[in-house]
């Protein structure tokens, strides 16, 4: 038997999602949301078009939404459904995602004039992030349906004037909390001192907090998908909306699990050929873009795959806020190659002004000012690092190892003439 999603933008239905008798999903737009002037396209590798989009050409943005790995496999065992069966994860959580969709089974209302939280006390927050690792995203707990992409233990929340709430019946979350759990324990430290850096040298970034409950800490991230305005006048007023928004591999119809370029994910140049493609202001986002890759590759992040950048559908389609920014090169165990080659290298640690120069021709810039831009964002960060409230030792031992990696590259650069 066919089974439907109906695919809400906000209150319109955009379109349907559909499971056949043999698993295969396809997409459809509604011929409501075809005539709408104001429509818009869900993603940039699904256009505007009176035909159906099939398994192949719609799953890459579908199943995007959807968290990854061990995630998407203990949510699917705690839910009783198969972990590759996109259809039913989305049936089943797909009430609150990224950007501005929401899935509801065909017949059914979202009702976004009823948006419910539970407000959790410091003991039931805790109790539930404990939780988190055996129930991701609380899947399966009754009025729960939450989606978010990723390998990290995390949950969507609703922050309200410091107390932290659940987003109900499809309500739309405020923030990103993610728990300090994993391998490496202290991440979220790495994390929240990177993007304040990040944000001190002038890079448009997620806003985030560090906070602790009984004995776990934890990072809030505000969602920059999420806005408080009245849709006539734009004022900000107490109304939550959600903005769209999708991920490089969504935009270029990739597969999450071939997020890194040498698994068949997107390279730089295809990065920058999208911006081009879709941004309202290619000239600033493509700026903000080359200082988002000089920024990580000096930080040492080698983790910047293509579902850690985004596009922005506001007013205008612009690059999102950058997220995810993690000094990974500080912890031994982690691999130094990188997500995606750098000018036709891979290893971070082998990166020379050739590769670099390579870079600016695959990607259509002139080579003296990408090398200039190094040197300038190395002088930033040199400026900022003394002014970003070090918490903890963790903080103190990245902000060294940026420092000292800094200036390696920045000596390295000036040696070539």
């Amino acid at each position: 038997m066919v089974k439907i999603l109906d695919v809400y933008f906000h209150e319109k239905i955009a379109g349907q999602l559909e499971q056949d008798d043999y698993g295969d999903l396809n997409f459809t737009y509604s011929a409501a949301w075809l005539n709408d002037p104001m429509a818009i396209n869900i993603s940039h590798s699904l256009p505007l078009q009176d035909s159906a989009f099939n398994r192949k050409e719609c799953r890459s943005f579908f199943n995007g939404i959807l968290p990854e790995e061990n995630q998407r496999i203990k949510i699917a065992i705690n839910l009783g459904i198969s972990s590759h069966d996109d259809f039913s994860m989305l049936e089943k959580i797909g009430g609150e995602c990224a950007g501005a969709l929401s899935f509801i089974p065909a017949g059914e209302k979202l009702n976004l004039e009823a948006n419910s939280y539970d407000e959790l006390n410091d003991v039931t927050l805790a109790n539930m992030l404990r939780e988190l690792p055996s129930k991701p995203l609380l899947a399966g707990e009754k009025g729960i349906r939450i989606s978010l992409a990723g390998v990290q233990d995390k949950l969507a929340v609703y922050v309200k004037n410091g107390k932290i709430l659940i987003p109900l019946n499809n309500s739309p979350s405020t923030h990103i909390l993610k728990p300090d759990f994993g391998i490496y324990k202290g991440i979220i430290f790495n994390e929240a001192f990177c993007l304040k850096l990040a944000k001190e040298i002038g890079l448009s970034v997620a806003e985030v907090e560090i906070k602790k409950i009984e004995e776990m800490d934890y990072l809030l991230v505000r969602r920059y998908d999420r806005i408080f305005k009245d849709t006539m006048t734009k004022k900000r007023i107490d109304k939550l909306e959600r903005v769209h928004q999708e991920d490089f591999c969504q935009a270029l119809g990739i597969q999450s699990t071939n997020k890194y370029q040498n698994k068949g994910g997107p390279s730089l140049k295809q990065c920058f050929d999208l911006i081009r493609a879709v941004s309202s202001t290619p000239v600033i986002d493509l700026d903000q873009m080359i200082n988002a890759i000089i920024f990580n590759y000096l930080i040492g992040n080698c983790d910047a795959h293509g579902k850690n950048f985004s596009l922005l559908y506001l007013d205008k389609v612009q690059l999102a806020p950058l997220y995810d920014l993690i000094c990974t090169l500080y912890y031994k165990g982690l691999d130094k190659k990188m997500a995606m080659e750098l000018g036709g290298e891979y290893q971070i640690n082998r990166v020379n002004m050739k590769n670099v120069y390579l870079l600016a021709d695959e990607i259509g810039l002139v080579k003296p000012e990408v090398r200039k831009r190094i040197l300038e964002i190395c002088g930033r960060i040199f400026s900022s690092l003394p002014l970003i409230e070090i918490v903890n030792q963790e903080q103190e031992n990245i902000k060294a190892f940026i420092n000292i990696r800094c200036a390696e590259v920045a000596r390295n650069i000036r040696s070539i003439a």
